[in-house]
């Protein structure tokens, strides 16, 4: 009896911690989340949905056709912490898919993870009975809980829930072999970039995967995650991203943990001669972040902690005497989707001549 009492005491103690955690780092957690503001689905009818069965079950995937033609150049677009299980955001909110088609690159959109950096979880989250929805905005990094729109609950719950997200099992596994067996994509040095949570696993992704991947991008990425704080303000921003919990992912700071930080993985990088694209603005609004009053409020500090994350990577890189990063650091542009999408245009001559 006195037991039970102990272990009841001790579960409630824990919840209580975790809300009182929650509490005291949204603010940062809330910049790890990512995107500001809502928008409304965007369908391109020049992709098509392609579905690959995995270890989370069948996972859909936004495929868009090089306008050659080719099959030897392939990209990854990865998402932000709120990803939908609808559309990538990529699609929903810019549209570089045409830009990187009509440079003859075909363009894979995983659809789905949110929360989950891409990673191989260690077991299904859960989060002491708490539940803060799947989200659904389809910025696919919402800051807050009130950028909820409630859409999509139900697939979320599933997948990283009541399974184990595997995902970059899924990316550098069965997904490839599926682009490679029935579209017959060529399954070697192809590129990946994503924003914000895409942004640390397109560099993880290409720095354990060199043969697939030969070049990532990152866009107002969190690449220095064993920085003090950091994984307090990712515990926040991923029970607003669908009531997901941390520990479920990786235990704190052991090497499952550190095999994640581009900080730390950065050697692989260079000894891979991966080309790598960084960019994060510098959180100042520019002319065209005003008309939403929100992405200034939540957008400046957001970007703000994108770019001290990706200059510490930048001085990281240079002290390993790294020649194969280019760092872009506009001077202007907040966390939204309008800077990633001017970022991409920025990118595509270097990752055309980097792949296939």
């Amino acid at each position: 009896m006195r037991g039970g009492r102990l272990r009841a005491r001790g579960a409630g103690w824990l919840k209580k911690s975790v809300l009182v955690s929650l509490a005291v780092v949204l603010p940062l957690g809330a910049s790890v989340a990512g995107a500001t503001g809502t928008a409304t689905a965007a369908f391109d009818p020049s992709g098509f949905d392609f579905w690959v069965d995995s270890e989370m079950g069948p996972i859909k995937n936004r495929i868009f056709r090089a306008a050659d033609g080719n099959t030897g150049r392939v990209v990854y677009a990865l998402d932000g912490m709120r990803a939908r299980d609808d559309l990538n955001g990529w699609e929903i909110d810019t549209n570089v898919a045409r830009a990187l088609t009509a440079a003859n690159i075909n363009v894979v959109m995983p659809v789905g993870g949110q929360s989950s950096f891409y990673a191989d979880w260690n077991a299904p989250s859960d989060f002491f009975g708490l539940d803060a929805g799947s989200g659904g905005s389809s910025t696919g990094s919402a800051a807050t809980g009130s950028a909820m729109t409630g859409s999509s609950i139900a697939p979320a719950q599933v997948a990283g829930k009541k399974n184990t997200y595997k995902w970059e099992s899924y990316l550098t596994g069965n997904l490839r072999n599926a682009l490679s067996s029935r579209l017959g994509f060529n399954p070697n040095n192809n590129g990946v970039f994503g924003l914000s949570m895409g942004g640390s696993a397109a560099l993880t992704l290409a720095a354990y995967h060199p043969d697939q991947f030969s070049f990532a991008g990152s866009f107002s990425g969190y690449l220095n995650i064993s920085a003090p704080g950091m994984r307090e303000a990712m515990r926040a921003a991923m029970i607003s991203a669908g009531g997901f919990n941390i520990d479920a992912m990786a235990p704190p700071w052991g090497p499952q943990w550190l095999r994640m930080d581009p900080f730390v993985f950065a050697p692989r990088l260079v000894a891979n001669n991966t080309r790598v694209w960084v960019s994060a603005a510098s959180g100042i609004p520019g002319p065209g972040d005003v008309s939403n009053p929100m992405e200034i409020v939540q957008g400046v500090p957001l970007e703000l902690l994108a770019m001290v994350n990706s200059r510490a990577f930048q001085v990281r890189m240079a002290t390993l005497g790294g020649g194969n990063a280019n760092f872009d650091f506009p001077i202007t542009g907040v966390h939204n989707w309008r800077n990633w999408e001017t970022e991409v245009n920025r990118m595509i001559p270097d990752l055309s001549a980097n792949i296939g």
